[in-house]
C-alpha cells in the first residue's frame, strides 16, 4: 500500500522526522485497484446468482410441466371422424384428467378411454349409458330404460343410417356406454367385443378445442 509523507517537527532535536500514514485521497491508485477488484467480484457474484436463479426456475417449470402433463392435463391430436362434427380429424384436444375426481361421469361429457378390446389405444367417444341403466337402440334412436321417447342428440352429424339397432345393452353398475357422434362412421360399443367402458379406465374429459385457430373452443 502507498503512503503520503508528512514532515512533522522532532520536538527533541533539531532533526526533522518523517512519519508515514496512509492516504486518504479516493484517487489513489490502489484504492483505484481495489474498487476494480471489488466491481469485478461483485460482478462474478451476481452472474452466479443469476445462473442459479435461472436454473432453480428452469427446474420449477419443468417439475409443474410434467406434473400437469402427466396428472392433469392431456393432450391428444383425434386422426379420425368418429366423431364428427364435434370433434374434427386432424382437431388438437385438451383433456382434464381430474374431472372425476369428485364427481360422476355424465351422460353426453365426450371422454377419453383405454379401448376395452385393446387397452394399449386410446378412444375418445361420447357417453351415452350410465351405470346399472339399460339402453336400447331401435332404428336409429337410444332409449334410456323404460322411455317411449327417445333421447335427443343434437350433436350426431346426420341422419343415421348404419348400425341403427336392435340393440340392448344392460350396463354394469361400474361401467358406462359410449358411442361416436358420428354413428354412420364410428366404431364403437355396437361393434365391440367388449362393449363398457368402466370407470378406471377412463383418461380425462374432453375439455377445450386449442387447434386448427379457427375451431377455438369447449366441446360440448
Amino acid at each position: 500500500m502507498r503512503f503520503d509523507d508528512l514532515e512533522i517537527l522532532d520536538l527533541n532535536g533539531d532533526e526533522d522526522v518523517t512519519l508515514e500514514f496512509p492516504s486518504d485521497n479516493p484517487h489513489s491508485e490502489n484504492t483505484k485497484d481495489i474498487k476494480v477488484q471489488k466491481e469485478d467480484e461483485d460482478e462474478e457474484i451476481d452472474w452466479k446468482k443469476e445462473l442459479k436463479s435461472f436454473a432453480f426456475t428452469l427446474l420449477i417449470t419443468m417439475m409443474v410441466v410434467f406434473v400437469l402433463k402427466n396428472f392433469v392435463i392431456m393432450n391428444a391430436r383425434v386422426p379420425t371422424g368418429s366423431m364428427e362434427n364435434t370433434i374434427m380429424p386432424g382437431d388438437n384436444i385438451l383433456g382434464f384428467r381430474l374431472a372425476y375426481i369428485n364427481e360422476e361421469p355424465e351422460r353426453g361429457d365426450v371422454i377419453f378411454f383405454y379401448f376395452p378390446d385393446d387397452e394399449t389405444q386410446k378412444y375418445v367417444k361420447r357417453i351415452i349409458g350410465l351405470p346399472g341403466e339399460t339402453i336400447t337402440i331401435m332404428e336409429g334412436k337410444i332409449y334410456v330404460g323404460d322411455s317411449k321417447e327417445p333421447l335427443e342428440e343434437p350433436y350426431l352429424k346426420e341422419e343415421w343410417t348404419r348400425g341403427t339397432g336392435p340393440y340392448v345393452f344392460k350396463i354394469p353398475e361400474d361401467s358406462y356406454l359410449c358411442l361416436g357422434d358420428n354413428r354412420n362412421r364410428s366404431a364403437d360399443a355396437r361393434e365391440w367385443n367388449n362393449p363398457y367402458v368402466t370407470k378406471e379406465k377412463i383418461i380425462g374429459k374432453a375439455i377445450f378445442t386449442y387447434f386448427p385457430f379457427d375451431r377455438w373452443g369447449f366441446v360440448e
